[in-house]
């Protein structure tokens, strides 16, 4: 029993994400975003850049080390640029507590500090998924006004490492991030705001 109460804990640790807010934006002047919703649409870029690149890749490490790379944020919170000039969180304490929670802490452990090391080419590429989400974030905010996202768009497309990494920045660059919706200016919803439902509605 105890096995399952400890997968518990490990879940519910997980969920801690979710109340954790990514501090940068504070510094940034706009925009927000919890660990958790970071690391979810984080592991969908790394899914694709697997699929992009061209070279072997451990698809299903990939996926888990994307959604556990920021579970030690909900023992030490969510440290910015700017914080850890000041601040050196205890990653190692946290980790070791981490992997004697429950018969899965260990491998995610071992996921998390293969993350860290960065060595690699799934870790090289969960790291430019984590800068790719941030630049995904940032283009919506420079999108809506803020201008400073513009450096901050530089800064991350500088830490990209892999070639695909860097070829999805420049995508995302050029991308409006509305484009997925509004992209196709001939549809009539956007002149009658009829969608093709409503103009199919026989009803008086």
């Amino acid at each position: 029993m105890r096995k399952f109460e400890g997968v518990v804990n490990l879940l519910n640790e997980v969920g801690m994400l979710t109340h954790i807010p990514r501090s940068g934006f504070a510094f940034l002047g706009s925009g927000e975003q919890s660990v958790a919703e970071h690391s979810f649409r984080m592991t969908l870029v790394a899914y694709a850049l697997a699929r992009l690149v061209d070279a072997p890749i451990d698809q299903h490490k990939l996926m888990i080390m994307c959604l556990v790379h920021d579970l030690p944020e909900a023992r030490i919170g969510d440290l910015n640029y700017v914080q850890k000039k000041y601040v050196t969180p205890d990653l190692d304490k946290a980790l070791v507590d981490l992997a004697a929670g429950s018969f899965l802490g260990p491998e995610i452990a071992a996921w998390i500090q293969e993350y860290e090391q960065g060595d690699s080419l799934e870790a090289q590429l969960a790291r430019d998924a984590d800068q790719l989400e941030l630049l995904l974030v940032l283009k919506r905010e420079e999108e809506l006004g803020n201008q400073r996202a513009k450096d901050w768009m530089e800064n991350a497309l500088q830490r990209l490492k892999t070639s695909v990494g860097k070829q999805m920045g420049e995508a995302i660059c050029r991308t409006f991030s509305d484009d997925w919706w509004l992209s196709d200016k001939t549809d009539s919803h956007w002149i009658d705001g009829k969608g093709v439902s409503q103009q199919n509605d026989k009803r008086p």
